[in-house]
């Protein structure tokens, strides 16, 4: 359980070392959100 939890945590780490910013990471949700609304809109 300690393992999971601190795979976790460096994961999360490094996703928000990634964006820098909690706008950057809205940024990065918005993009991911509109690429999947232009794959549904396709099928």
């Amino acid at each position: 359980m300690r393992t999971i939890v601190s795979l976790l945590a460096l994961a999360l780490a490094l996703v928000l070392s990634g964006c820098n910013t909690v706008r950057g990471v809205g940024q990065d949700l918005q993009k991911a959100g509109e690429k999947i609304e232009d794959a549904a809109k396709k099928k």
